[in-house]
């Protein structure tokens, strides 16, 4: 089914959702997924002073744990704790859900999050598989709940004001849009081999994978292995392409994709290293380099070349540079991004307003990341079919 068949849905069940929280400005929120990620996240939500953390949901009960203590201060409620999502969303006072599981159980945990009636966060990637993406939006705009994820680069204000000042012609025609990050030591680890915890539920983690004995490195570096993430294609891609769709206004046409484990060779699936080349419609390269090893890559961010000027953007600032006469013009970030996003989504529930990562769009942005994923993956070139919203290969 075409993604553009339902963007019509209304959003109106989100517009009453804000009539019904009247004076009380507090939203209750559970977190499913609480390692790393999650914490961060839901950490700035906590740092709004607009939510209360209802329920922390985990797999493993020492990440339940070191969630509780990361996130709950002073005089704060003690919130709920489970192994299993369905009592996280049966929980009473549970408004919205922020979703920081591994990719694999995107899609089956935010639809049922949805289907439960509630608002959902989601981490990016929006979905581990480009077929999901018509399940998704389905659900989303089916429950008319606020559905949101978190490339939040789309809540920055620096962002917004680059993209405001910059993309009406003052870079003339943008021809190269270079995207780059490395040095991932989270993902550059080598896992020691460790028998299965006793509170973590394996299964659940697995969810709808193929079934793997418990191998520590699949849990704990789940990135490294295509069942469950995507590595730097997913991770990193989908935050970068994600800028330059968003400020271009464009659709990718088609991706080459190469690389491979250089260096860690320590039972991963995934490549630490990998370049990737888009083609977009309006006429322009997206090229793409990351490694997880440290590498010479001071300011990781997205460069925008065009005939007149460019314009380099990274979380921390962005600078424009006028190819001819004219000085170099740089603007520093200020604030939070995840606190924006945070309190973007926080808005959005409350208005009914469209949230800056609204499902659509996320969908749209992690497209060049699924896109090189299968051009990695097949070695082929691989083209986009917007008619039909499909991924073909050897085109």
């Amino acid at each position: 089914m075409q993604r553009r068949s339902f963007l019509k849905v209304g959003m109106s069940t989100a517009a009453s959702y804000s009539r019904i929280l009247g004076a009380n400005d507090r939203i209750g929120m559970a977190l499913i997924g609480s390692g790393r990620r999650g914490c961060d996240v839901m950490k700035a939500f906590v740092d709004t002073g607009r939510i209360d953390l209802k329920v922390i949901c985990d797999v493993y009960d020492v990440q339940r744990e070191r969630a509780r203590q990361t996130l709950v201060k002073g005089a704060m409620e003690k919130p709920f704790e489970c192994t299993a999502h369905e009592f996280a969303l049966a929980r009473g006072g549970v408004d919205a859900v922020l979703i920081g599981t591994p990719d694999h159980l995107h899609l089956d945990l935010a639809t049922a999050a949805l289907q439960a009636g509630k608002h959902v966060y989601l981490e990016k990637p929006a979905t581990h598989r480009f077929q999901e993406g018509p399940l998704l939006l389905r659900a989303a705009r089916t429950s008319g709940k606020v559905c949101t994820v978190g490339t939040q680069q789309r809540s920055g204000a620096h962002y917004k004001q680059a993209r405001g000042e910059y993309f009406d012609g003052k870079l003339g025609k943008v021809l190269f849009v270079r995207t780059y990050w490395s040095n991932f030591p989270w993902q550059a680890r080598t896992i020691a081999k460790q028998t299965k915890p006793l509170g973590l539920d394996w299964l659940r983690f697995l969810g709808k994978t193929p079934y793997f004995d418990y191998d520590h490195a699949r849990y704990d570096s789940w990135r490294y292995f295509p069942e469950y993430g995507g590595g730097v294609l997913a991770d990193i891609l989908n935050h970068w392409a994600d800028v330059a769709v968003w400020m271009m206004n464009d659709t990718p046409v088609d991706c080459v994709a190469t690389g491979g484990i250089y260096s860690a060779n320590d039972g991963r699936v995934n490549p630490d290293t990998v370049n990737a080349i888009l083609r977009f419609k309006k006429g322009w390269n997206l090229t793409f380099e990351s490694s997880v090893h440290k590498l010479r890559d001071d300011r990781p961010g997205v460069l925008f070349q065009g005939t007149e000027g460019s314009l380099e953007i990274t979380r921390t600032d962005y600078t424009f540079r006028p190819n001819g006469k004219g000085e170099a013009v740089t603007v520093k970030a200020a604030g939070s991004l995840e606190i924006a996003h945070a309190s973007d989504f926080l808005n959005a529930i409350k208005t009914g307003a469209k949230p800056s990562a609204d499902i659509d769009l996320a969908l749209a942005g992690v497209l060049p990341s699924h896109m090189a994923y299968e051009a990695y993956w097949s070695g082929q070139r691989v083209k986009y079919d917007e008619g039909r919203n499909e991924i073909q290969h050897g085109a």
